[in-house]
């Protein structure tokens, strides 16, 4: 659920820049995300799937984002592996996890470029690309464990995909200790501020 409103956030953004051609408009854009994340505060106090405590629902109020920050959905040259490779993604808990390591995608940030290893669930049940990444905010402004992104799975001729870092969303390990997530690996380790997305959850 919680999962379904970033991604669908995302593809309206995708959406939205079909439709001017370039950019999407910036405050059209912003109240999407605004939008975006009112009901995924909604769904941390509200649903059974929530990862906070009945605890923290009583005390919680809202998640912290920086504000939404059009140069920071980037398109990306994406490439993919014609026959992913499974591989092992290390969990919080120190077990590991299959995924099937899909292809690349390579990317600029202000001068500097930048790529990213994208993942499936090797079960076959994942419809969308997972991102998890650490850069330059972790253990300051964003959780030290590193963010995950989330992106659709590209038409089988394209080549470019769009990374929409203002949908940055922290694991659920960042929110209640009880959970076991996957920890990004090193060639996902950007050396780049991501000041975009969610923030740290506790103080």
């Amino acid at each position: 659920m919680i999962k379904k409103i970033a991604l669908a956030v995302a593809i309206i953004g995708i959406i939205l820049y079909s439709i001017n051609g370039s950019r999407p408009d910036a405050s059209a854009y912003a109240a999407q995300v605004r939008k975006s994340r009112g009901e995924k505060n909604r769904s941390f106090r509200e649903s059974a799937q929530s990862p906070l405590s009945e605890a923290q629902k009583a005390q919680f109020d809202s998640l912290k984002y920086y504000p939404a920050d059009l140069s920071l959905v980037v398109e990306a040259t994406v490439s993919r592996n014609a026959t992913p490779d499974t591989t092992l993604l290390q969990m919080s808990d120190n077990r590991a996890e299959k995924y099937l390591r899909w292809g690349q995608a390579k990317f600029r940030i202000g001068t500097q470029a930048q790529q990213l290893a994208l993942y499936l669930k090797a079960d076959g049940n994942d419809s969308t690309l997972f991102i998890p990444f650490t850069d330059a905010t972790n253990g300051r402004e964003t959780y030290g464990g590193g963010r995950y992104l989330d992106a659709a799975l590209p038409e089988p001729d394209a080549n470019e995909i769009t990374l929409d870092f203002n949908q940055a969303y922290n694991p659920y390990c960042a929110y209640n200790n009880d959970y076991s997530c996957p920890v990004p690996p090193a060639e996902n380790r950007l050396g780049v501020p991501i000041a975009a997305g969610e923030k740290s959850f506790h103080e």
